[in-house]
């Protein structure tokens, strides 16, 4: 897959907006300062502007200022981001090693066994395809 060099990694923070920004769809900042508020109360309208216009500028976030409220939408769709960051959790705390990052998370407590029978009939299907 051809990287963007031009679009940073997102900063935690960042990647909880996108996140935000990829279940709302293209939103205002108030829709997601409202949604953050569900998740997180007591951050600030400000806070939350602040950081989509520094996204903004870091080219993370595209808006669209036809309208009186800006509307922002992510630059990249999710599952390139999450490849990119998977990537490099794999060659940082992994050496490179897929097998040892899925080994890793199938050994910890946050893997439930719905999970565990969904990964076990993945690995089935694609052994018999």
């Amino acid at each position: 897959m051809p990287r963007n060099p031009r679009i940073p990694k997102p900063t935690a923070a960042e990647l909880g907006l996108l996140r935000t920004l990829w279940r709302l769809g293209p939103s205002t900042v108030k829709q997601v300062h409202e949604q953050e508020q569900r998740e997180r109360p007591g951050v600030a309208y400000a806070s939350v502007l602040r950081l989509m216009q520094v996204m903004h500028g870091k080219g993370l976030l595209k808006r669209d200022e036809s309208e009186r409220s800006h509307v922002y939408s992510p630059a990249q769709e999710r599952e390139p981001v999450q490849t990119r960051l998977l990537d490099d959790l794999i060659q940082k705390a992994f050496a490179g090693s897929g097998k040892d990052l899925v080994l890793a998370a199938l050994r910890s407590e946050r893997v439930s066994d719905a999970e565990r029978a969904e990964i076990q009939r993945f690995l089935k299907e694609s052994r018999d395809a």
